[in-house]
């Protein structure tokens, strides 16, 4: 099956690596250098994926981000940026990128990257026949058919990757899960140093689900080891 990309990347050189990667992975690549064309090019029309450079000219990769996430279609994110600072990685998560990475990247991470982004959209879409339609947990109600998320009956909007990682969560009540685990189990992979991005989406999770998000409810630290989902659950 071919998948439509998007890549809005204005280092030429490196748009034309990700290109060639990703024509290589079997997918159609539409390219723009520039941040006001790419968004333009990403609200006209549906996309498999958006692999997005943080610097751009124009629009800068967090406005392209905060615009279509305030779209009723869902396009999976992956940022691209030159910067390494971890306030930078956490704004481009908290405009909702999926996942990110830091440049220079290897080739073979980012194909990992991708093919994790692609497998969650699938499960997202096809979920097992035998799988739970709802689980509900206290004031947290988990509509796995409809992909919807209330707490005390307030829709919580969350991104497709925060919205796996709350039903892995969920769906293994009490199971205690390291960093590690989590990055293998939901990311896909499981790259040494890359621990930092599961603290952050947790911490995202935890600011729209919890009461208060340093005395979680729902996703608990068990310190030393990792995090685990409150035991008590029906539905």
């Amino acid at each position: 099956m071919s998948r439509h990309v998007l890549v809005i990347e204005d280092e030429d050189d490196i748009a034309q690596l990700v290109k060639l990667e990703l024509t290589r992975q079997s997918c159609e690549v539409t390219v723009c250098n520039d941040g006001k064309a790419g968004l333009a090019e990403a609200l006209a029309q549906p996309y498999d994926l958006l692999v997005l450079d943080l610097m751009l000219p124009g629009v800068d990769g967090l406005e392209i981000c905060r615009r279509l996430r305030s779209q009723p279609r869902y396009t999976p994110i992956l940022m691209l940026t030159a910067r390494s600072t971890e306030l930078d990685r956490v704004l481009g998560l908290e405009m909702g990128a999926d996942d990110y990475l830091t440049k220079p990247f290897s080739v073979l991470e980012f194909v990992a990257r991708v093919k994790a982004l692609f497998r969650l959209v699938d499960m997202l879409v096809n979920p097992p026949a035998d799988a739970p339609k709802l689980i509900e947990t206290k004031d947290l109600r988990i509509d796995i058919e409809k992909r919807e998320v209330t707490v005390r009956r307030e829709p919580v909007c969350l991104t497709a990757k925060e919205f796996q990682l709350l039903l892995h969560f969920a769906q293994n009540p009490g199971r205690v899960y390291s960093r590690s685990q989590l990055l293998d189990e939901v990311w896909g992979y499981s790259h040494s140093g890359y621990e930092h991005t599961v603290n952050s989406h947790i911490n995202r999770l935890r600011a729209k689900i919890e009461i208060n998000p340093n005395d979680p409810d729902y996703i608990q630290t068990v310190w030393g080891v990792g995090y685990k989902f409150r035991n008590a659950s029906k539905g």
